[in-house]
C-alpha cells in the first residue's frame, strides 16, 4: 500500500483493525491472491481518492460494534505513527458512516503503547508520519 497520511482512531474494545475501503476486487498476480481497493483517506471527503493494492492475507469473519457479522478481506500493511514503524493487519470495510476511515485496534497496538481514554489527539502532527 501507498497511503501516507491517514487519521486513524485508537480502540482498545476492537481486537482488528479496519480501514474504510470501496471497490474491493481481487485478483491474481505472480501466483499470489491480491485485492484493490479504493480509499478516501481524508475524513468528510469523498472526492479525494487513492487505488490501493496489497496481497490478501485470508477471508476473515468480523463481527462489528452492533453485532453484526461480515467476511472481510484481510492484508498486512506496515503502519507509522509518530518515530513508530510495525506491521499490522488490517480488514477492509465500508466505514464511509462512521467518524475516522480508519480503526487500529488492540491487536495494532498491543505492547507498543500506553493508552489513555481519557485523551484525545495526543500524537501531534508535526511528529506524525
Amino acid at each position: 500500500m501507498n497511503i501516507t497520511h491517514i487519521k486513524a482512531k485508537i480502540d482498545t474494545g476492537a481486537r482488528s483493525s479496519a480501514l474504510h475501503a470501496f471497490e474491493i476486487e481481487q485478483f491474481q498476480h505472480n501466483g499470489k491472491l491480491m485485492v484493490r481497493f479504493k480509499i478516501h483517506p481524508l475524513q468528510k471527503d469523498t472526492l479525494t481518492t487513492l487505488t490501493a493494492e496489497a496481497e490478501l492475507l485470508e477471508e476473515r469473519q468480523v463481527r462489528d460494534s452492533g453485532g453484526h457479522t461480515e467476511v472481510r478481506p484481510v492484508i498486512r500493511t506496515t503502519i507509522a505513527l509518530g518515530q513508530y514503524q510495525w506491521p499490522i493487519e488490517l480488514t477492509l470495510t465500508n466505514r464511509s458512516a462512521m467518524g475516522f476511515r480508519m480503526l487500529l485496534g488492540r491487536q495494532a497496538v498491543r505492547q507498543r503503547f500506553m493508552i489513555d481514554a481519557g485523551q484525545s489527539y495526543l500524537q501531534s502532527a508535526a511528529t506524525a508520519s
